[in-house]
C-alpha cells in the first residue's frame, strides 16, 4: 500500500477532525448545551454514530462524547522512515473523518435548518435540489429494497463529470442495473446533480437518483442510510460495530465513484468507506490500494475511463446484476418506474380523459399468431403534433401450452409497470382507463408505439416463460378501432368480474395483496377479497389467486385474514399485520367496509373515489372518466391528487366501479343506501347491476333516487331532489357520530 495514500488520508482526517471540533465549539458559544440536534424526522439519531458506537446524540452537549472517541481514533502521522504499509491506521483515520462528517452535517441542520429540502423530490424552481438525510418515512419506503433484492446496491458519486453528457451516461448505466445513485460533493464549482438537471434528467428519490448535498461531508447520508437498513431489516443492534460493518460488506452492495481531483478530505472519506467494504473507483491518477483485505476485491482503483466506470465499479464490488437487453432507443428498467412526465416535458398523451386508452390481453391458439409480431394500425407518434392527444388500444394475444384464460388479467395488469420501465414514458391506470404520457426526450430519441410492443413481447417471455410461448401485439390509434376494442374489452372485463359474483368474504380464509402501484404510491397496499375487488378494477380475488400461482414471489401475496377485529367495518388481525409490513410501517390498519373510519389506502390507479356528503347524510362517488364538478367540491383529478399517494383518508376512499354493487360496499357506513350522487355516465354503465342490487336490499327504484350532475353538483342543489325522492340516506342514523 502506498505511503502517499496513507499520508493523504490520515492528514485529511486530522484536518477534518480539527475543523469539526472548532465548529462544535462555535455552536456551544451560540446555542445552549441542551439544544436539540439531529437529523429531522428519524428515530435513528445520527445513524452512523448510533449504529457503530451505540451513542444517542439528542442534544448539543451529547456530541462531546463521540468527539472524544474520534480524537482517540486518529493514528500517529506517517513517518518518513520505516513506514509500515498496514491498513489499520488508515481505516481508523477514515472512520474518524466519517464520524466528524456526521457531526458537521448535524451542526449544519442546527445552523441552517432550511439548507436541505425535507422532501422526496427536488424543487428546481425554488433552487432547492439538496435533499439531505432521508427521514424515516422515505427510509421505510426505500430501505427494504436493499434487503429484498429489488435494489441490488447503490453507487455513491462524489464530485462532477467533465460535462453533463458524461454524467448522464454514467448515471443511466447505473439505472439500467436498478442501482440507486447517491450524489454528494462538487468539483470545479459544479456537481453531478446539477449536471444531470442540465442534461434534462429527473432527480429525486422516485427516480433513484438522490442528491444528498454539495459537500463531501454530505456523503455521510449514504452510509447512514446503509446502516439504518442493517438495523431495521438486518436485526443488527446499535453499537455492534463488527456485525454492522460485516452486514454492509456482505449485504449492501455499494461503492464510491470519485469524479475529479481527490484531495485529502476525499481521501479520508474513501479510507472510511473501506471499513464498510465499499471500494472507491476514481477517474484520476491517484495512488491505488489493490490488494484485497477488507473489501471483496480492490479497495481503491484509479484512472478508470468514464466509459468503463460503471462496468469496473460493478466488477470491483463483486456485484451480480442483470440488465434486460431490449431493442428500443430509450433506457429500460425499474429505476424509471417512478419517473413523471410533467407538462413542460410532455410531447403527447393517450387516455387520461382526453381520449380513450384501452388494454386487453387474450389467449390465442398457437397457429393464430406470430411470435414477436408488433403491428401499428393508424398513425404513429411521429405523426402527432407536439402537445396533442391520440386514442390508443393495446391488444396483446398470447399463446402457450400452459396458458389459461384465468391468466389473462394477470398478464394484462403487467402492462402498467412494464410501460413505466421505459425511460421518458409514464403509465397510470389500467383496463379501459389507462393513461400514457410521452416525453419530448423520448420522442427525440426515436420512440415509436411499436416499442411498447417490443417491451411487452420481451418481458412477457422473460417473466412468464413457463406459460408464455408466443406474444403478438397490435396497437390501434384510430378512434373507431379503439372504440371497437374498448367495447369488446368491457364485455371481457364483465365476464371476469362475474366469476366472484357468488363468493363472500366470509367464505374464504385467505385474501390477497396487490402492491403493483407502490412505485407511485409507496404506502399503498391493496387487499383484495371476494367482496372487495382491487380499486383499480383490474384484479378480483380469483385473478389474484391465479397471479400468485404464476408468480409466488410477485405483487399478489396470500394474506391469512386471521381473527376478525371488527365484523361491521371489516378489519382482521392478519390483514393489519401484513399491511403494516408491506407499507414499511406507514399504515398500521385499515377497514374494508368503511370510508368514515380508517378506510383502505388509495392509489392513483383507482377507477372511482367515494366521498362523504355530511349535509345529505350520505356519500357520493365519481369515476375517472367524469371530468365535471362534484358535490364534495372537488373533481376526480383533485381527489386523486389529494389522496392518491397511498393515504388512508377518513371521509374518502378509492374503489373499483364493480365494487359499488358488491354486497360489502361501505356496509360499515350503511352500504349502498348511503349513495346519494354519482355521474350519470356511471349510473348508466352500472344500470343493470344497480337495479339488481336495489331489489336485493328492498329498494328496487334506488337508481332513480340517486342524484347526478343533471340534478346538481353541490349538496345544496341535490338535497331537495333527495327529499322529493325520499332517499333512504336521509332517514338513516347520522353518518358522522360522536
Amino acid at each position: 500500500m502506498s505511503k502517499l495514500v496513507a499520508f493523504a488520508a490520515i492528514q485529511g482526517a486530522y484536518n477534518i477532525v480539527s475543523q469539526v471540533e472548532g465548529e462544535y465549539k462555535k455552536a456551544l458559544d451560540t446555542f445552549n448545551a441542551d439544544t436539540p440536534v439531529g437529523f429531522p424526522n428519524t428515530a435513528y439519531f445520527l445513524p452512523v454514530i448510533y449504529s457503530l458506537l451505540g451513542l444517542k446524540i439528542q442534544k448539543l452537549e451529547d456530541m462531546q462524547k463521540p468527539l472524544e472517541v474520534i480524537r482517540k481514533l486518529l493514528p500517529p502521522h506517517i513517518k518518513g522512515m520505516n513506514h509500515l504499509p498496514y491498513l489499520g491506521p488508515l481505516l481508523d483515520a477514515g472512520m474518524a473523518a466519517l464520524f466528524s462528517f456526521e457531526i458537521r452535517e448535524a451542526l449544519r441542520y442546527l445552523n441552517e435548518p432550511d439548507f436541505y429540502l425535507h422532501a422526496e423530490e427536488i424543487d428546481e424552481e425554488a433552487g432547492k435540489i439538496w435533499l439531505g438525510a432521508a427521514d424515516d418515512t422515505v427510509f421505510r419506503k426505500r430501505g427494504v429494497e436493499f434487503v429484498d433484492g429489488s435494489a441490488p446496491g447503490f453507487a455513491a458519486i462524489v464530485g462532477a463529470a467533465p460535462d453533463p453528457e458524461t454524467a448522464k451516461m454514467i448515471v443511466e448505466e447505473y439505472q439500467k442495473r436498478s442501482l440507486y445513485i447517491f450524489l454528494a460533493a462538487e468539483h470545479n464549482h459544479t456537481t453531478v446533480a446539477q449536471q444531470l438537471l442540465q442534461a434534462g434528467v429527473q432527480i429525486g428519490w422516485n427516480t433513484r437518483i438522490v442528491p444528498f448535498g454539495p459537500y463531501i461531508s454530505s456523503a455521510i447520508f449514504a452510509l447512514g442510510f446503509a446502516n439504518r437498513a442493517a438495523m431495521a431489516f438486518g436485526g443488527i443492534q446499535p453499537g455492534d460495530y463488527k456485525r454492522m460493518l460485516l452486514y454492509n460488506k456482505n449485504r449492501i452492495f455499494a461503492f464510491v465513484n470519485a469524479l475529479g481531483e481527490v484531495g485529502t478530505d476525499w481521501g479520508a472519506a474513501a479510507a472510511g468507506c473501506v471499513n464498510w467494504g465499499f471500494p472507491t473507483i476514481a477517474d484520476t491518477d491517484i495512488p491505488e490500494v489493490l490488494p484485497t483485505g477488507v473489501c471483496t476485491y480492490e479497495h481503491v482503483v484509479a484512472n478508470v475511463a468514464h466509459a468503463d466506470m460503471v462496468q469496473k465499479s460493478v466488477e470491483v464490488r463483486g456485484l451480480k446484476v442483470q440488465v434486460a437487453t431490449i431493442d428500443i432507443p430509450m433506457a429500460f428498467g425499474p429505476a424509471y418506474e417512478g419517473e413523471r412526465v410533467r407538462g413542460a416535458d410532455l410531447y403527447c398523451q393517450m387516455g387520461g380523459g382526453k381520449t380513450q386508452c384501452t388494454e386487453l390481453v387474450k389467449m390465442a391458439e398457437m397457429n393464430e399468431i406470430e411470435d414477436g409480431k408488433v403491428v401499428i394500425v393508424g398513425p404513429d407518434v411521429n405523426e402527432l403534433k407536439e402537445g396533442g392527444s391520440s386514442a390508443l388500444g393495446i391488444y396483446v394475444q398470447i399463446a402457450g401450452r400452459e396458458f389459461q384464460t384465468d391468466f389473462e388479467p394477470i398478464i394484462e395488469r403487467q402492462i402498467h409497470h412494464l410501460v413505466n420501465y421505459i425511460q421518458g414514458i409514464m403509465h397510470i391506470g389500467q383496463r379501459d382507463i389507462a393513461w400514457i404520457r410521452l416525453s419530448k426526450a423520448a420522442v427525440e430519441k426515436g420512440f415509436s408505439l411499436k416499442h411498447i410492443g417490443v417491451v411487452l413481447h420481451a418481458k412477457f417471455h422473460q417473466d412468464f416463460q413457463k406459460i408464455v410461448d408466443k406474444v403478438q401485439v397490435t396497437l390501434y390509434t384510430k378512434k373507431e378501432d379503439v372504440d371497437a376494442l374498448t367495447k369488446r374489452a368491457r364485455a371481457e372485463y364483465k365476464t371476469r368480474d362475474e366469476r366472484v359474483e357468488k363468493m363472500t368474504d366470509e367464505s374464504v380464509e385467505t385474501y390477497y395483496s396487490c402492491t403493483l402501484c407502490q412505485s407511485f404510491a409507496p404506502n399503498h397496499v391493496c387487499t383484495v377479497s371476494p367482496e372487495r375487488t382491487g380499486l383499480c378494477g383490474a384484479y378480483n380475488w380469483m385473478d389474484c389467486k391465479a397471479s400468485f400461482e404464476i408468480n409466488p414471489t410477485g405483487p399478489n401475496q396470500p394474506i391469512i385474514k386471521g381473527d376478525c377485529l371488527d365484523p361491521k367495518l371489516g378489519q382482521w388481525k392478519g390483514v393489519n399485520e401484513f399491511v403494516y409490513k408491506a407499507s414499511r410501517g406507514a399504515v398500521t390498519h385499515y377497514n374494508f367496509y368503511s370510508m368514515v373510519h380508517s378506510p383502505m389506502t388509495t392509489c392513483g390507479c383507482c377507477e372511482a373515489i367515494a366521498a362523504m356528503l355530511p349535509s345529505c347524510n350520505g356519500v357520493m362517488t365519481v369515476n375517472r372518466d367524469y371530468s365535471g364538478e362534484t358535490p364534495c367540491g372537488m373533481k376526480f383529478t383533485t381527489l386523486a391528487g389529494v389522496m392518491g399517494g397511498g393515504a388512508s383518508s377518513p371521509g374518502f376512499v378509492g374503489h373499483s366501479k364493480y365494487n359499488i354493487t358488491q354486497g360489502k360496499f361501505l356496509v360499515g357506513d350503511g352500504g349502498i343506501k348511503r349513495m346519494v350522487w354519482m355521474p350519470k355516465m356511471l349510473k348508466e354503465e352500472l344500470r343493470e347491476r344497480l337495479i339488481k342490487r336495489g331489489k336485493e336490499i328492498g329498494i328496487p327504484d334506488l337508481i332513480d333516487r340517486i342524484a347526478d350532475e343533471t340534478v346538481g353538483t353541490t349538496e345544496e342543489e341535490i338535497l331537495p331532489f333527495l327529499k322529493e325522492k325520499n332517499h333512504p340516506a336521509l332517514s338513516m342514523e347520522p353518518i358522522i357520530t360522536g
